[in-house]
């Protein structure tokens, strides 16, 4: 065996367990999280009802119980929202590593109240348990692909960083068969499904410090190119190459600043502006696009859609793999295809089939198989959202800015999904009963202004170091200014020759 193949061997293995390691804390806590709240939707409302008529006497109304239910739904996002705030400067003070490990914190404390709630008879407490997690989810939503970014070599970069979709589909898909009504989403086992995120957190806890920091920050930040070169070598399996380490210096000297630029050096920093409007508007489309509102809402959308009661839940388990399936494709596909090409098929292929979905539920009733029409819609909406904009969203910030400016690149990201996920998980009961058929023709329509935007705004990254990448911007905003210059000095003699 050549000591090339042994080298890519090495490099292959360190940086795939490193990359599972961290996953399986990071981002499939945020699927799992996300899927296992619909399985106990039934159980939980009732514990509400029966602990105020044990306090009170007294039943709640049925609209009271479901705001209750609602607010225990939402405070998720809102979590996310805070956590997303707190990624940056726990990134930067302890390092990407540890902020992952530190950030396990929170979800044990959220499975030790969820667990408790039941026997506590006390349902506020699953109210700060899931704000809990969704604070452990945006904290590791931002930071996992920023380690993965500044950790994997040029050519897997993209390949790297979008494993973040995959475990995040893996997670979705995890928690669906773990709320199966046979495995712990009964009546009697509904506070342990709840605090069953606290096992891939021990996972992460036990395997995640026996692997390196991200050599960028050990160089970049930390100014040690001894521990830089040490965490590549283990990365890669081989001896460092001159290129790489050139790479990284080329980076740093960019830079410039000696320390991470704060959320507001970020939004006043004229030259980052068109980065930034990528970041924030890919962000939200990924969260106003609709997919994730299946999630949270899955039985309401199979019963719209006519599915029988009793055969929802395995119904719900198709739409995890179908996200799962897709991200695996995306991650093979996204070295040769780039990031552009399946952000825009993505959205266009998202757009169509919400149209076709529209159609299917105002035949229902008239035409035969409808149902089973719009069960499909659904399957092909979520392989559609997970061949693109599910990973590709996310490599973003790691891709589009330097080193000092992705901390708040990412917080800036992190807070505009985590508020569009709060904002559609509010409104789209409402949209539904406003809307009724035609529920999904608003998310069509972001589809396409996505895609729209994201075909004019967003230069292609594959292969392309961070030098490259940030002059390919400032030709962009040196051609926009003289664009706009020129305009502007042409305009009074236009007016004089008129």
């Amino acid at each position: 065996m050549s000591r090339s193949t042994e080298d890519r061997k090495g490099c292959s293995l360190t940086l795939a367990l490193t990359v599972c390691s961290a996953a399986v804390g990071g981002t499939l806590q945020y699927g799992y999280n996300l899927a296992i709240i619909n399985a106990p939707t039934v159980y939980v409302q009732r514990f509400i009802n029966e602990t105020c008529v044990e306090r009170w006497g007294t039943p709640l109304e049925s609209n009271q119980v479901v705001l209750i239910w609602t607010l225990i739904v939402s405070a998720f996002s809102l979590g996310g929202l805070a956590g997303s705030l707190l990624a940056g400067p726990m990134a930067i003070q302890f390092g990407r590593k540890q902020t992952l490990l530190l950030n396990n914190c929170f979800l044990l404390i959220s499975a030790i109240m969820a667990l408790s709630s039941r026997s506590a008879r006390s349902f506020e407490m699953i109210i700060p348990a899931r704000l809990l997690v969704g604070v452990n989810a945006g904290v590791s939503m931002n930071v996992q692909p920023m380690y993965f970014g500044e950790s994997a070599p040029k050519a897997l970069r993209g390949a790297v960083a979008f494993s973040s979709a995959v475990f995040t589909a893996m997670g979705i898909l995890l928690g669906q068969v773990t709320g199966l009504t046979q495995v712990l989403g009964s009546d009697d086992l509904w506070p342990y499904l709840l605090a069953s995120n606290a096992v891939p957190g021990l996972l992460q806890l036990l395997t995640l410090p026996w692997f390196p920091e991200s050599p960028r920050y050990l160089l970049i930040d930390k100014g040690d190119r001894d521990a830089c070169s040490h965490a590549l070598t283990r990365l890669r399996g081989c001896d460092v190459s001159d290129a790489e380490m050139e790479e990284i210096l080329e980076e740093q000297k960019a830079a410039g600043a000696t320390r991470a630029k704060s959320l507001r050096e970020l939004l006043t920093n004229q030259s980052l502006r068109r980065q930034l409007c990528i970041v924030m508007a890919a962000s939200s489309a990924m969260m106003l696009c609709g997919n994730d509102s299946i999630y949270f809402f899955a039985s309401y959308i199979f019963q719209e859609a006519g599915i029988p009661t009793d055969k929802i839940q395995y119904a719900t388990i198709g739409t995890g793999a179908c996200e799962f399936i897709a991200s695996i494709v995306s991650n093979l596909l996204i070295e040769r295809l780039g990031r552009r090409l399946l952000l825009i098929a993505g959205y266009v292929l998202m757009a169509g089939w919400a149209v076709v979905f529209t159609v299917a539920l105002s035949l229902q009733g008239k035409v035969a198989g409808m149902p089973y029409l719009s069960m499909v819609c659904i399957f092909a909406y979520i392989l559609s959202f997970g061949l693109g904009p599910a990973g590709v969203t996310g490599i973003l910030p790691t891709e589009l800015f330097d080193q000092m400016a992705r901390p708040a690149a990412y917080m800036m990201a992190g807070s505009m999904m985590w508020i569009n996920l709060f904002l559609v998980g509010m409104m789209f009961p409402f949209i539904v009963n406003g809307l009724g058929q035609f529920c999904f023709i608003p998310f069509c329509g972001v589809c396409v202004l996505s895609a729209i935007f994201i075909g004019f705004a967003l230069p292609e990254t594959k292969g392309k170091t961070m030098a490259q990448i940030s002059e390919e911007f400032d030709k962009r905003n040196i051609k926009g200014l003289t664009s706009w210059w020129a305009a502007l000095s042409t305009a009074p003699g236009e007016q004089l020759g008129g």
